[in-house]
């Protein structure tokens, strides 16, 4: 009689918690923001339970004009629009300066019209592949954190060029000519000192890029979906009805390009409505309430510009929204409090994960300079509020 004596099946069983104890923390790390916005609804929907008032909660217009916009964004990005735009500005160079000034300021001015996260992943690809292939490696750190800045930055004076932007441009019923007078003077300070630090830490260098080809724009496909881009910014500018963008836009994508549908930052609009969850419920503590609102009628420019370095600048917007009416500091310190600390904004966290991907090694030189620049642009940039208050 023969007797085989079988093993447990622990191996397997450790195999399979293994994996999803893996894929738990790779999702973590690529939601960071989302995960830490849904355990703060979940936690402060145990102190106030769930009721009808959550159905308030949720600001459908941002996020409405949010989806729309990342929505068409996605198309033009999936024909190259903006990759293609920039490299042929940056092809006209011929010295690294102009070379990197060109890089930031083609970030600059895409955070105001596709958004600061978007501008980013758009154009640091570029950037990486302009200095690589120039040897001019040494600019690396530098130009990564400058157009970080240039995208925290750059977004300020449009309602759209920011998600904090959008959330209070709706939530306050802002006039758009009184949004953007409100943020112009900082915007150009802005463009002031960026331009500054270029010229002042890059020295003119001959560069040469290599000329490669290209695929061109398809010409009816870019048209069309310029003019779905046109339509979502009349939405954000309320010219026509948000609830006709949910129409419109997504059955002209099903039949355009359906998977620029697929490729919306889905992630995004699950943590604002977890931010509107969380704000909703801490501005119905009254504790809460009667704290928030003790400081910021004392100074709302600096209480939401510390905030966004702890909670970053989404949140700190939706949360300081409900205690304030003073909507003018509350966008300059949201806007310019995305400088600073790496969670002062997303976009700050999305830089230095393609930085590292590309230079491993760096992390301790790109700190530096990330902490240096940052934390030069929060200081003056605060002083020129604090005059302008």
């Amino acid at each position: 009689m023969n007797l085989t004596l079988r093993r447990p099946h622990h191996h397997g069983q450790r195999h399979i918690w293994d994996v999803i104890v893996h894929k738990t923390v790779d999702f973590v790390r690529a939601n960071t923001v989302f995960c830490i916005a849904l355990l703060l609804a979940a936690v402060t929907s145990c102190i106030i339970p769930p009721d009808a008032q959550y159905l308030e909660y949720p600001d459908l217009k941002t996020l409405t004009c949010l989806f729309c916009t990342l929505a068409v964004i996605c198309a033009l990005r999936n024909i190259r629009f903006f990759t293609i735009l920039a490299r042929r500005i940056v092809m006209l160079t011929g010295n690294s300066r102009a070379a990197i000034l060109a890089l930031v300021y083609i970030t600059f001015l895409g955070s105001m019209l596709i958004a600061n996260d978007m501008a980013l992943l758009t154009f640091l690809p570029l950037g990486y592949f302009v200095l690589s292939t120039t040897g001019k490696e040494k600019y690396m750190a530098f130009t990564f954190v400058m157009q970080n800045i240039a995208a925290n930055l750059g977004g300020m004076l449009t309602p759209f060029g920011n998600p904090q932007n959008l959330y209070l441009f709706s939530h306050f019923q802002i006039p758009t000519g009184e949004f953007m007078s409100i943020m112009a003077v900082p915007f150009a300070v802005a463009i002031l000192l960026i331009t500054l630090c270029c010229l002042i830490f890059v020295r003119r260098e001959e560069l040469t890029l290599e000329k490669q080809e290209e695929k061109k724009l398809p010409p009816m496909r870019t048209a069309f979906y310029l003019v779905l881009f046109a339509y979502a910014i009349l939405i954000v500018f309320r010219t026509v009805p948000y609830w006709t963008g949910l129409i419109i836009i997504p059955i002209c994508l099903l039949f355009a390009d359906r998977d620029a549908l697929k490729k919306v930052d889905y992630g995004l609009l699950g943590t604002f409505v977890c931010f509107f969850v969380f704000a909703g419920n801490m501005s119905r503590m009254e504790s809460v309430r009667a704290l928030f609102s003790a400081l910021l009628e004392k100074n709302t420019l600096l209480v939401s510009t510390f905030s966004c370095q702890f909670i970053s600048n989404v949140p700190s917007a939706i949360l300081l929204s409900q205690f304030t009416e003073n909507y003018r500091e509350l966008l300059w310190g949201v806007n310019i409090g995305g400088a600073g600390t790496m969670i002062a904004s997303l976009a700050s966290l999305i830089t230095f994960r393609e930085y590292t991907q590309h230079n491993p090694g760096g992390t301790g030189r790109y700190m530096k300079v990330f902490s240096a620049l940052n934390f030069g642009f929060l200081g003056i940039l605060t002083a020129v509020c604090l005059f302008l208050r």
